[in-house]
């Protein structure tokens, strides 16, 4: 499992698929903000928790589909599913991958962003606290996504149509709890919330996602 680890961190790394390419996105979307709504800073404040979690969420998006995609493409998959290793862990270990080289980084670079949307200084922990622990459930979300639409032609946008609307409750609850804490107000309940998104997505995802990768794999 470590040595499947590394080589999916080596592979994204290489290939400019998720580390890179999630960053510069959330950096473009959080500079394109202040131009569309003006540089009024209460009102780049109100709006900074929900704008850094969606800039946040669609960077995620960029990079499922490489999930399996090359893995796919190359044969790899073949051997995997049929690898003394079980294919829940398989799915768990790439859902990992995606983590660190799309999450974490987004968790890093968010703080930095919010400075520039004037976001109010108690939500910083807030914001890193709440990005955390959600992230890995967008990357196991999106690593079911995947695994429903391997091997289709186009299933880059049949995969956001997919887990978009999934995403949905991720993101209400990590806005309101950057937002309750940049007002003052308790966030005890959005990010258990939160947590309580990605355990659920940890026990049950991967069995999902490997019975997908079966029936696709036939």
């Amino acid at each position: 499992m470590i040595g499947l680890l590394r080589r999916d961190l080596a592979l994204a790394i290489r290939a400019g698929g998720g580390f890179g390419l999630g960053l510069a996105f959330f950096l473009i979307v959080v500079v394109l903000v202040p131009f569309g709504v003006g540089p009024d800073g209460q009102l780049l404040s109100a709006i900074a928790p929900g704008i850094l979690w969606l800039g946040a969420l669609l960077a995620c998006l960029l990079s499922l589909d490489r999930i399996f995609a090359l893995d796919y493409e190359d044969g790899s998959l073949d051997l995997l599913a049929t690898s003394p290793l079980p294919l829940e862990s398989i799915v768990l270990t790439k859902a990992l991958a995606h983590w660190v080289t799309t999450g974490v980084p987004l968790v890093l670079m968010a703080p930095v962003l919010g400075i520039m949307l004037n976001l109010p200084g108690p939500a910083y922990g807030a914001l890193v606290l709440s990005l955390a622990l959600g992230t890995p459930a967008l990357s196991l979300i999106g690593a079911f996504g995947a695994a429903l639409t391997v091997g289709l032609k186009r299933g880059g946008l049949l995969l956001s149509l997919l887990v978009l609307p999934m995403y949905i409750p991720t993101l209400i609850f990590g806005a309101q709890a950057v937002a309750s804490a940049a007002n003052g107000q308790t966030l005890a309940t959005p990010l258990m919330m939160i947590a309580g998104i990605t355990l659920a997505c940890i026990a049950l995802l991967p069995f999902a996602a490997a019975a997908a990768l079966r029936v696709n794999l036939r």
